[in-house]
C-alpha cells in the first residue's frame, strides 16, 4: 500500500554579518522560526553562511609574499570560524529540535588539531542533532589558499526519517563542488532525494547547473545562495573602488528544482528571503521511467562504466 510522501522544504537566501558569530546565530534563528511557522520540514542555508563568505580579500597574500597585516586579518577569521561537532553544532540541535525541522547549514569550520580551515556543510536532524558534516572536496581558485581540501571521509548522503513511513535521503555539495562529475554521480549511487546545493556563485547562469543536476540525478535540487549590499560588511573591509553602500555585492539566486527540471521556486535575486515548496518524493520514481542513472539502473551502464571513491581518507 502506498503512502504519503509529500515534504515541504525551504532555502534561506541571506548575507553573514561577517566577523560576528552571535549577530549570524541571530539571523539563522529568524529564518529557522519563519520556516517551522510555515511548516517546513528541511531547511538550507548558505555556503559558509556561519563564518562567512570573505568577498573581495585577499588576505595580503600575492606570489611568493604574505603580509603581516594579512595574517591578522586571517586570525579574526579562524577565530570566528567553528569547531564540527562542537559548541555551536550543540545551539543548532537544539535549535532544530524546537523548530521540528532538518537543516543543512554551510559554515566555515575549524579544525584545532591542525589549524586548518574549511568550508563545509553541517547536517543537523530535530531528534538526533548533528549527525554529518561534509567538507568542499576542491575549494575554487583563491579559496585555496584560506580553506583546506576535503577528502573521502566526509561524502555522506544522511537519512531524514520525518515519520515511520516518510523518509527522505540529503547530501550536500558546496559551490562549484557541483562541477565535479564524479561527485555527483557518487551522490546518485547512494540514493540521494534532496540533494542540497549551498552556495554564494551568484551568477544567473547557475539556475541551468541546478536544473542540469535535478534532471541528471532525478532529485530535488535545493540550492540556497547569500545576499549582501556592500554597505553589509564591516568597516575597514577590502571593496572595489567606488563601491556605492547601497550596491548590491551578492545577488542571490537561490532555487528548488523538480526531479523532471520544473522550477518550483526562485531564483530569487536581488533581496533577501525563504523560499518554499512542497515536494512529493514520489516524483523521483516518476522521472526513473525513462533515467535512472544509479547503480544498478539501466541508465547507468555499470558494465562499461566504473566509479571508485576512496571513503577512507589518505592512507599513509
Amino acid at each position: 500500500m502506498s503512502t504519503d510522501q509529500k515534504m515541504k522544504v525551504a532555502v534561506v537566501q541571506v548575507g553573514t554579518p561577517l566577523y560576528d558569530l552571535d549577530k549570524t546565530l541571530e539571523k539563522l534563528e529568524k529564518y529557522v522560526t519563519e520556516a517551522s511557522e510555515q511548516n517546513v520540514d528541511l531547511v538550507v542555508f548558505p555556503e559558509a553562511y556561519i563564518g562567512g563568505y570573505p568577498k573581495y580579500s585577499t588576505f595580503g597574500m600575492h606570489l611568493g609574499e604574505r603580509s603581516a597585516a594579512g595574517r591578522d586579518e586571517y586570525l579574526k577569521y579562524y577565530n570566528n570560524a567553528i569547531e564540527v561537532p562542537g559548541p555551536v553544532t550543540d545551539k543548532l540541535a537544539s535549535l532544530a529540535n524546537q523548530a521540528n525541522l532538518y537543516m543543512v547549514i554551510g559554515v566555515i569550520e575549524r579544525e584545532s588539531t591542525t589549524g586548518t580551515l574549511y568550508c563545509t556543510a553541517v547536517h543537523i536532524d530535530p531528534v538526533q542533532g548533528y549527525v554529518a558534516k561534509h567538507r568542499k572536496i576542491m575549494p575554487t581558485a583563491q579559496e585555496r589558499t584560506i580553506w583546506g581540501f576535503g577528502d573521502g571521509t566526509t561524502l555522506p548522503v544522511v537519512t531524514y526519517q520525518k515519520s515511520p513511513t516518510l523518509s527522505a535521503r540529503v547530501s550536500s555539495t558546496i559551490c562549484w563542488e557541483n562541477y565535479v562529475p564524479m561527485l555527483r554521480q557518487h551522490y546518485y549511487n547512494k540514493g540521494v532525494q534532496i540533494y542540497c546545493a549551498p552556495t554564494v556563485d551568484t551568477r544567473e547562469v547557475w539556475s541551468s547547473t541546478m536544473t542540469h543536476i535535478a534532471l541528471e540525478g532525478r532529485c530535488f535540487v535545493l540550492s540556497s545562495n547569500q545576499f549582501m549590499h556592500f554597505k553589509d560588511f564591516p568597516e575597514g573591509h577590502p571593496l572595489p573602488a567606488g563601491s556605492d553602500p547601497e550596491g548590491i555585492a551578492l545577488a542571490g539566486g537561490s532555487m528548488i528544482v523538480s526531479p523532471l527540471g520544473t522550477i518550483l521556486a526562485g531564483p530569487l535575486r536581488e533581496k533577501e528571503g525563504l523560499l518554499t515548496a512542497d515536494i512529493d518524493l514520489d516524483d523521483i520514481i516518476r522521472g526513473k521511467l525513462d533515467m535512472d542513472n544509479s547503480p544498478t539502473g539501466h541508465y547507468s551502464r555499470s558494465d562499461i562504466f566504473k566509479l571508485l571513491v576512496n571513503e577512507n581518507g589518505f592512507q599513509g
